[in-house]
């Protein structure tokens, strides 16, 4: 879809399957790609290089499920990062597996950890890491960041230090730890936490997230949703027909 290959899996079976990898010792790197993440794909950058090196990349946002169904090619379900996480901590404290929280913004981990204990008691959460901005280019940080990974032996890895930063962080890190299921977060820590409200249900259901999300940070998300976002969404659709119209046409040319 937009040139990047989504899996066909649902919430309930990429969840079985991250945490029967990371138990089993081969963790797995889900992407939850959404319309800015495919467009993204497209502008020339390294971005979409990054996508590819996930073992599992799912349809987080109603816009990519409508663009995939009128291809001809309809996705199972949604599967949105902020709903994915919530769903992790549940099986996760169910299986025994351990969770590491990276990023988010300041004191959002820890509010996060607070609200994951309360949703699954039982759950195992090592100590959050909360990496400076700029942590990038510095290399104590970095190795300080790399330690915090390797010591706590989780199973579970979810980094919250939005796209693509936390893209880039995934693939360093799991050559730390690779035997853990990574999972990039953006904004569901603060979700979690309480300090950013995510959109009623019903806008969720209907694919108007996005326009909470624009309502609460205009001036951040201008560019991103309208400038950006509304265009290649209409260009998306249309290539998903014109997709549609191939394969049926040449369908009936080769019966």
């Amino acid at each position: 879809m937009g040139g990047i290959d989504l899996d066909s899996i649902d919430m309930g079976g990429l969840v079985d399957q991250l945490i029967d990898a990371s138990l089993d010792g081969h963790g797995e790197w889900v992407v939850t790609a959404n319309l800015d993440h495919l467009r993204r794909c497209r502008d020339g950058s390294e971005y979409a290089e990054l996508v590819k090196r996930a073992d599992v990349v799912v349809a987080d946002g109603r816009p990519v499920l409508w663009a995939a169904r009128l291809s001809g090619t309809p996705l199972p379900g949604l599967v949105a990062g902020s709903d994915l996480v919530p769903a992790l901590a549940l099986k996760a404290a169910e299986r025994g597996a351990r969770v590491l929280l990276i990023g988010g913004a300041p004191g959002a981990a820890e509010g996060a950890a607070r609200a994951l204990r309360a949703l699954a008691p039982g759950l195992e959460l090592a100590d959050a890491h909360v990496p400076p901005m700029g942590f990038e280019e510095d290399a104590e940080e970095l190795a300080a960041l790399e330690e915090a990974v390797r010591s706590s032996d989780a199973d579970l890895v979810f980094v919250a230090l939005g796209s693509p930063r936390q893209e880039r962080c995934i693939l360093r890190l799991r050559e730390v730890l690779p035997g853990a299921s990574w999972v990039g977060v953006g904004i569901t820590l603060s979700f979690l936490s309480g300090d950013v409200s995510r959109a009623p249900r019903w806008m969720r259901s209907v694919g108007l997230e996005w326009s909470w999300r624009l309502i609460c940070e205009p001036r951040r998300l201008f560019k991103r949703y309208i400038l950006q976002g509304l265009p290649f969404a209409l260009t998306l659709f249309i290539e998903s027909v014109r997709m549609r119209w191939s394969s049926e046409r040449t369908g009936e040319l080769t019966s």
